[in-house]
């Protein structure tokens, strides 16, 4: 303090006090943020106490509630359990199917050598992926596995596959998929916390070196002594990848993944509390019961009671249950009043659609979708669509990514490596190997509002040159080109051998050519 604030403070302590906070006022002037969203004088922004904390703080502590709370919103109310099915069912649908495209130029193929060693690839490949041996547990296949990892994503924020070769009956492939619960991965009791984050170990750099799995599930019960299995990420000299983590990161240094729901889980919960409240007041309101007051207890009343095997709290004496047309007699002195709820329920769908606008904005599902309410035009319906499939091909890309081809090049390898598949230089160079492992990974097709209309958009994409018609297959129908055009040919063949022309199209085609279309075989 100053000395001419010393000497004022003894005079005047009022004046020295006002004199102090006004010297604070000017320390805090804005400037900058501090105008707006940093601002701590305004009014608005003085009852606002946030607090930063590191990716540990504010995610890797509070996600076992978070997954908890998810589960039960999906098990348990209708809004959360749509939304995640619907993004399933968009996104990986009955599974991505492998499409090779391997790079023939780097390895000094043809074209057609190229297209016969990827068929062979993609029908061994079906041969272990359509059988339920591919999973660990024997009860899925390769495209069940799928749906059943990204669901369990979406709805815990991350799943975790292991690749171990386990021994099968009457298949050639050893390699099995094992998927493993979020839950699964966590400290072991006593772990080095500097080291060892919700199960993630890191190294010198944060680096993830190991996964720390409990052998059984942290929350069942009955199964004895809990025990950790220590997991490298990477296969020390092979380089394998051991652990696939299936997660999306939001921000750096983060190491476990959030529920998809984490933004949204207050508003659901409280969404669904108000759809009970609401279904609760109308079936009330639909039980129309009569209540008689008599003098004489004893006296048999009119009509009848609740059945038996309707009612459900018999235990207590004091409670009266409502049902549509029942007649339960009173004691003396004893009344009632109208047994209605008297609720107003004309803006519960308005209330509804509005709050379901602000859950599919947060999970970038528009509520159009999200409700499966399409009753606008054509064009916003379209709209609609079209921003939702962005963020499904998103996602479909990283699925693809993440989890389907790491398993497939697990796969090409024990292939290769049993000499069923054959690849020169595949252990070689990475670039061969990055050259054979070339695919893509077509899921369901988008649909269409008008078909018409979407044919006639892809006939002009192909025609301009700016897609294939090998890509307006898969996302008109989701099927294969390649496999579509030598069945129409035979086809085709067929339709002349038996007197009734070639189609349309090709007539179509073959006027273009500059050549006359032969009415011959009309």
């Amino acid at each position: 303090m100053h000395l001419l604030d010393r000497l004022v403070a003894e005079l005047s302590p009022e004046r020295a006090l006002k004199r102090h906070v006004a010297r604070q006022k000017l320390n805090i002037l804005n400037s900058g943020y501090s105008n707006s969203g940093a601002s701590h004088s305004k009014k608005s922004m003085i009852g606002w106490r946030s607090a930063g904390g590191s990716t540990k703080e504010d995610i890797d502590d509070n996600l076992p509630t978070l997954r908890e709370r998810s589960r039960d919103l999906y098990m348990n109310t209708p809004i959360a359990t749509g939304a995640l099915k619907t993004i399933r069912t968009n996104v990986v649908g009955a599974g991505l199917r492998l499409n090779s495209q391997i790079d023939y130029e780097v390895l000094g193929m043809t074209q057609e050598e190229a297209n016969a060693w990827e068929t062979q690839v993609e029908r061994e490949f079906e041969l272990w992926s359509e059988s339920i041996f591919c999973d660990a547990m024997r009860m899925n296949n390769f495209y069940e596995l799928q749906q059943i990892a990204f669901l369990s994503f979406l709805m815990s924020g991350e799943t975790f596959v292991t690749l171990p070769y386990l021994e099968k009956p009457k298949m050639p492939y050893q390699l099995s998929v094992n998927l493993i619960e979020a839950d699964r991965v966590c400290s072991p009791q006593g772990a080095d916390k500097s080291k060892i984050i919700n199960g993630v170990e890191i190294g010198s750099y944060g680096e993830v070196t190991h996964y720390h799995i409990a052998q059984f599930h942290p929350l069942a019960k009955g199964f004895g002594e809990k025990k950790w299995i220590r997991v490298e990420k990477f296969g020390k000299h092979s380089g394998r990848q051991n652990v696939l983590h299936l997660m999306e990161a939001e921000r750096p240094e983060q190491r476990r993944g959030v529920p998809l729901l984490a933004p949204v889980i207050e508003s659901i919960k409280q969404l669904g509390r108000y759809s009970e409240a609401e279904l609760m007041a109308a079936l009330v309101s639909s039980m129309y019961t009569v209540f008689i007051k008599s003098e004489n207890p004893d006296e048999r009343p009119y009509g009848e009671v609740i059945p038996e095997e309707e009612r459900v709290d018999d235990e207590d004496e004091n409670s009266y249950e409502l049902a549509a047309g029942a007649i339960i007699s009173l004691g003396e002195n004893e009344s009632i009043e109208q047994a209605n709820p008297m609720r107003n329920n004309s803006s519960f769908d308005g209330f509804v659609k509005s709050v379901c606008r602000q859950i599919g904005s947060a999970i970038e599902v528009p509520y159009e979708l999200l409700l499966k309410h399409f009753t606008s035009s054509y064009s916003a319906s379209r709209a609609a669509l079209l921003e939702a499939w962005k963020m499904f091909r998103m996602r479909r890309t990283w699925m693809a990514a993440r989890f389907c081809q790491p398993v497939y090049e697990e796969w090409l390898t024990e292939a290769i490596l049993l000499g069923r598949i054959d690849a020169p230089g595949f252990f070689d160079d990475p670039i061969i190997r990055k050259a054979y492992t070339e695919s893509e990974w077509n899921g369901p097709s988008q649909g269409q509002i008008d078909p018409l209309k979407e044919v006639n958009a892809s006939i002009k994409r192909v025609e301009e040159g700016f897609s294939t018609r090998a890509r307006e297959t898969a996302e008109l129908t989701g099927g294969d080109y390649w496999r579509n055009h030598p069945q129409r040919i035979r086809e085709e063949e067929a339709r002349r051998q038996g007197g009734l022309g070639g189609s349309q199209s090709e007539e179509i085609v073959l006027t273009k050519e500059g050549g006359e279309t032969d009415e011959s075989d009309d």
